[in-house]
């Protein structure tokens, strides 16, 4: 399950067809399915700057080049001033996927502040594939951030909660500086290193990982496919990744009820970090995107926009 050597992040090798950026000039949202570089398709969603993807208003459409695409319904108030904003590429966390009422809540509010793109990472969703918890998903954060930066975004924020924190610290930390690193990075209720089982809700997580039986309930149970295969070799650790993200901006986010990761882990992150990274402890706050109220994301979103200026 390895993603290659440290340093290069792939990108997708499969984009969307040459209309794409004609069809966002009219402010409307697209769903299509994205290619990673090593083959999976990955669901994934456009909202221009304040354009809120309602997936009752899409229609399904066949591309000429096999991609399929869908345009909804929406205004064109974020047409153009959503090209000049950051892009926020939204990475979530382990079963959620692009249509979950969290998910698309924090596109809605991320909206605000500039264009977004969410995805369902692999295993998850109507994604294809099988979720590597982690390892590979770093593909699937290239291959949507190559996306906006091919719609037209210059700038360029991964915002990412528990398993999706974790792939934005080492999507970033691997990214080549001549590919186009991100221009911000904000990891929520990410863990600080692998195989954590302090927790109750984390020994049930490596349950549902590890086990057959276990697989099986995040099959048909959460919607989850998950690989069998352990990881070999052992991709880079968060901790290990945070030193290598300089100089790009980093904001850790981490509530201080966390109950699958306590606060020991942010803290972590932070030092390892050191003056390249800042550090949101949340008085109250649960775990990741279910747990991140609105008004946390508009702080993340302002402090992104300021931050990848």
């Amino acid at each position: 399950m390895s993603t290659g050597p440290a340093g290069h992040v792939a990108r997708s090798t499969i984009r969307p067809y040459s209309e794409t950026l004609d069809v966002t000039r009219g402010g409307a949202p697209l769903r299509t399915f994205l290619r990673t570089a090593d083959g999976v398709a990955i669901d994934s969603v456009y909202e221009p700057r304040e354009v809120v993807y309602d997936s009752s208003r899409a229609d399904f459409r066949e591309s000429g080049s096999g991609v399929d695409l869908v345009a909804g319904e929406g205004s064109d108030s974020g047409a153009g001033g959503g090209q000049r904003a950051p892009a926020f590429v939204v990475a979530h966390g382990f079963t959620g996927h692009v249509d979950r009422p969290h998910v698309r809540r924090v596109a809605r509010v991320l909206a605000r502040y500039g264009a977004v793109v969410t995805f369902s990472f692999r295993g998850h969703g109507a994604s294809g594939g099988r979720s590597t918890v982690g390892d590979r998903e770093v593909l699937e954060l290239a291959a949507a951030v190559g996306w906006a930066r091919e719609l037209g975004h210059t700038r360029v924020a991964t915002v990412g909660f528990s398993m999706g924190g974790s792939v934005v610290l080492r999507h970033a930390a691997l990214e080549e500086p001549d590919g186009g690193r991100v221009d911000a990075v904000v990891s929520v209720s990410a863990p600080a290193r692998w195989f954590y089982r302090g927790t109750a809700p984390m020994r049930r997580l490596h349950w549902l990982v590890t086990r057959p039986s276990g697989r099986l309930v995040g099959r048909y149970g959460l919607r989850t496919r998950i690989h069998h295969r352990q990881w070999d070799p052992v991709p880079l650790s968060p901790v290990e990744a945070v030193p290598r993200i300089a100089p790009t901006p980093l904001l850790i986010v981490h509530g201080d009820q966390d109950g699958y990761f306590p606060v020991d882990h942010p803290r972590m992150l932070a030092a390892a970090a050191g003056e390249g990274g800042e550090l949101w402890l949340e008085a109250g706050m649960g775990h990741a995107e279910n747990a991140a109220p609105d008004g946390l994301l508009r702080r993340i979103g302002d402090w992104a926009v300021t931050r990848a200026g």
